[in-house]
C-alpha cells in the first residue's frame, strides 16, 4: 500500500481494477486537508484519467518483476531481447516499444517489467552513448555555448547538438529528455 501523499511521477498503482501509472503529480493544501491531483495512464489501454485523492487514501502499488535484458537485433518487424540470467529471448513489436526505439542499439542492456507474468514495458538507462550520423561539420573556434545545430544520430533520433560536434563523434543522450549532454573522448 501507498498513501496518496507518496505518488511520484513515474509509479504504477492498481486502481480499480486497472494498471495506471502515474503522468503528472500535483500535491494541493486546503484549509483543512490536504489532495493529490494526478494524471494517471491506463498501461493497457493507453488513455490517460485524472484524479484527485485525499491525502490520508490508500492506493496498492503494483508489484513488478524486472529482468535484465539485452537488445541483440530486429528482423524489421520484431525487435529481439535476452534475458542475461536464463538466457531466453523476447520478441517485441515496434508499437510496443515506442519512442525507446530511438534510444536502442544493438547490445544495450534495458530492464523489461512485467506484472503477472505480462509484460508491460522496458525500462532505458538514463543516458545511452548514440553516434552522430548527420550533422553539418563544425568549424575551428566553435564552442559548447555558441549555439546548436540539428544532427541525426545512429537510432534516426534527430536532436540538438552544439556547434563543435561532427559526423562519427559518439555523444551521450538523456533518455528521459532527449537532449545532448557530452561528447565522449
Amino acid at each position: 500500500m501507498i498513501n496518496a501523499t507518496d505518488l511520484r511521477k513515474g509509479v504504477i498503482i492498481e486502481f480499480e481494477g486497472n494498471l495506471y501509472q502515474v503522468v503528472e503529480y500535483q500535491h494541493v493544501k486546503m484549509k483543512r486537508t490536504a489532495l493529490a491531483k494526478v494524471k494517471l495512464r491506463d498501461i493497457n489501454a493507453g488513455h490517460a484519467i485524472e484524479r484527485s485523492f485525499q491525502s490520508d487514501d490508500r492506493l496498492v502499488r503494483a508489484r513488478l518483476d524486472s529482468r535484465q535484458m539485452q537488445y541483440l537485433y530486429n528482423d524489421g518487424e520484431l525487435y529481439y531481447f535476452m534475458d542475461q540470467e536464463n538466457y531466453e529471448q523476447m520478441q517485441f513489436t515496434r508499437e510496443q516499444l515506442g519512442d525507446a526505439l530511438d534510444y536502442l542499439k544493438e547490445g544495450n542492456s534495458v530492464a523489461v517489467s512485467s506484472y503477472k507474468g505480462k509484460v508491460i514495458g522496458i525500462e532505458l538507462p538514463i543516458t545511452v552513448e548514440l553516434e552522430v550520423t548527420d550533422t553539418e561539420p563544425g568549424f575551428k573556434g566553435d564552442t559548447a555555448t555558441a549555439g546548436n545545430k540539428p544532427a541525426r544520430l545512429e537510432t534516426g533520433l534527430s536532436i540538438q547538438v552544439p556547434l563543435f560536434i561532427n559526423i562519427g563523434d559518439v555523444i551521450k543522450v538523456d533518455t528521459r529528455s532527449g537532449t545532448y549532454l557530452e561528447r565522449r573522448g
